[in-house]
This record gives structure tokens, C-alpha cells and sequence, in this order.
């Protein structure tokens, strides 16, 4: 899709999520021909003209102020996360057509593999903008060892998530996981709309899953900074674990992911059998690009 259809995509479907009563306004009777508030309602809401806010749903960004995207994301009652795609879309609007098309990162630098290793007791990985698994301690690597039974290098978080059947046992929440995915996605396609990679892996899952396919054209976007993250891990069992996920500022593109359990529950039991696990097998040292799990003898 071009950023004018991602634009108007994304406009269109925040604005049928808006009811008047929720805006303040008068529903004027029940006779409404259209879902949430009309594109007028939008306008007088953000206090322009309807021709201006129409060319805005129209997909048309480029050379909007700073001061107008605000007041439409204030009228659409848009949350942090979706605010800050609006500001994406109309950056990506304003860029250069020639500007060279970026490729995520594939690797991690030596001294952020070793804060990981550092790292013993609590699983601790970093992924890259499309969810690619680039590098993790041992307890990463053990915690998250059901992504690597795909054979596709490197492995990716999103592709486990919609074409491989394992995910639905190692996620309880399955659907949650899934729309979180696919909002960290489209949120990172606003912010790097240039990444042949992200693109590429975009259009495979739109592709092979119409589980995927109807995700993303809803057009929600998503921050995954912090909370709680449930799996069923097939060794160790349920795993209820708070993680924070923060960005590697010298390395753009680069998350990085850390796992903790609150003391004194079966989690935290759980975290020190996956160590236990994960101490019996060999440790196999692998490229950045293609990182290897720990397996059995």
C-alpha cells in the first residue's frame, strides 16, 4: 500500500471508532448513515474547513503542520501510540521519493551480547524491527526455544506467531499476542516505511495468513514498552512474566527485551527449572544473523 491509502486507511477506521456522544456532540436521532462521526463532525472538532480536513482523509499529509495533526488527533481521540503513527504517515508524506530503502538490522555488537550474557537469571533477548530473533542469554534462548523449531534463519517472532501451529500452546493468549504483534508492525512500518525487510516480511504473512491479512487492515497501532506476558512453555509449564522492553539508542531499530517473575510464585519456580533445563544442554555459539537455541545431546 502507498502512504496515501495507509493515510486514509488509517484516518477513515480511527473516525468510524469515534460516536458523537463520545466527541460531545448530538447524535441528531438514530438515523446516522455512517459508523462514528461524519468527516464534518471531524472538522469542527479540529477547527478547520471540511474541504481541508477531507484532503487530510484523502491520504494527502505532506507539508501538514505539526499544530494540525494535533488538533486531528485530539478530535479523533487518539491514543499516544496512534498519535505518534499520525506524525510517522506524515513524515513518511513529506520524505523524499528517492530516499534509499532501508534493511532492518541483522546482528547485535559485541558488548550488547555481553550485557546478555551478563544477564543470568532472567531471560533477556533483542529483536529488531520486524521481529527478527537476533540475540538472547541462555535463558532467552531457552524461554523462547519453541520459535526455533521453524527452520526459516533468522528466526522471526512474527512469523512463529501466524504460520506455526506451536504458537497457539505456547501463547494462552494467542489473540492478544497476535494483535499485539501485528500493531507493533504497522507501527514500525509508519516509523520506517523505507525497510525492504519489514516490507518483505509484511507481505509474506499477508500472503500465506488471512488471519494476519485481517489484523492489519484494521490499522492499529501499538507501543509494547512494559507488562505482562503469559506462555506455556512445553518444559517448564505456565509462565506468567513481567517484561520491559526498551530501545538500544546507538543501535536504532534494536529492542531490547528482559523477563523477571514476581518472587515467591510458581513462575519464579518455573524460571529456575527453564535454567535448570536450559544448564543441561550444550551451549551452541552461533552468527548474530543466525542465532541457535541450546538442544539436547
Amino acid at each position: 500500500m502507498t502512504n496515501q491509502d495507509d493515510v486514509k486507511e488509517f484516518l477513515s477506521s480511527r473516525r468510524a471508532k469515534i460516536t458523537p456522544d463520545q466527541a460531545g456532540l448530538p447524535a441528531y436521532g438514530g438515523n446516522r448513515r455512517v459508523k462514528g462521526l461524519r468527516r464534518e463532525e471531524v472538522a469542527m472538532l479540529a477547527g478547520m474547513s471540511v474541504d481541508y480536513y477531507n484532503r487530510l482523509e484523502r491520504g494527502n499529509l505532506r507539508g501538514v503542520s505539526d499544530a494540525v495533526l494535533g488538533s486531528v488527533a485530539r478530535a479523533l481521540h487518539l491514543d499516544e501510540a496512534e498519535t505518534s503513527h499520525l506524525f510517522d504517515l506524515a513524515r513518511a508524506a513529506s520524505a523524499s521519493p528517492t530516499k534509499r530503502r532501508r534493511s532492518s538490522p541483522l546482528g547485535v555488537r559485541p558488548s550488547v551480547q555481553r550485557m546478555l550474557d551478563a544477564m543470568t537469571e532472567a531471560p533477556a533477548w533483542v529483536r529488531n524491527a520486524r521481529h527478527d530473533f537476533l540475540a538472547a542469554n541462555r535463558l532467552g534462548f531457552a524461554l523462547y526455544s519453541e520459535i526455533f523449531t521453524d527452520p526459516v534463519r533468522p528466526a522471526n517472532n512474527a512469523r512463529f506467531v501466524f504460520l506455526n501451529e506451536r504458537s497457539k500452546a505456547f501463547f494462552p493468549d494467542w489473540e492478544r499476542a497476535a494483535d499485539d504483534i501485528v500493531a507493533m508492525l504497522r507501527s514500525e512500518a509508519g516509523v520506517n516505511p523505507y525497510d525492504r525487510d519489514l516490507s518483505d516480511l509484511i507481505g509474506e504473512l499477508s500472503t500465506r495468513s488471512e488471519t494476519f491479512r485481517t489484523r492489519w487492515a484494521a490499522h492499529n497501532v501499538r507501543f509494547h514498552r512494559t507488562g505482562v506476558k503469559r506462555l506455556h512453555h512445553p518444559q517448564v509449564g505456565d509462565l506468567e512474566l513481567s517484561y520491559e522492553a526498551m530501545e538500544l539508542s546507538s543501535d536504532p531499530g534494536l529492542t531490547f527485551l528482559a523477563y523477571t517473575a514476581e518472587p515467591n510464585t510458581p513462575s519464579a519456580d518455573g524460571l529456575r527449572l527453564l535454567a535448570s533445563w536450559a544448564a543441561t544442554l550444550d551451549a551452541v555459539e552461533a552468527p548474530t544473523t543466525d542465532p541457535a537455541i541450546p538442544h539436547n545431546n
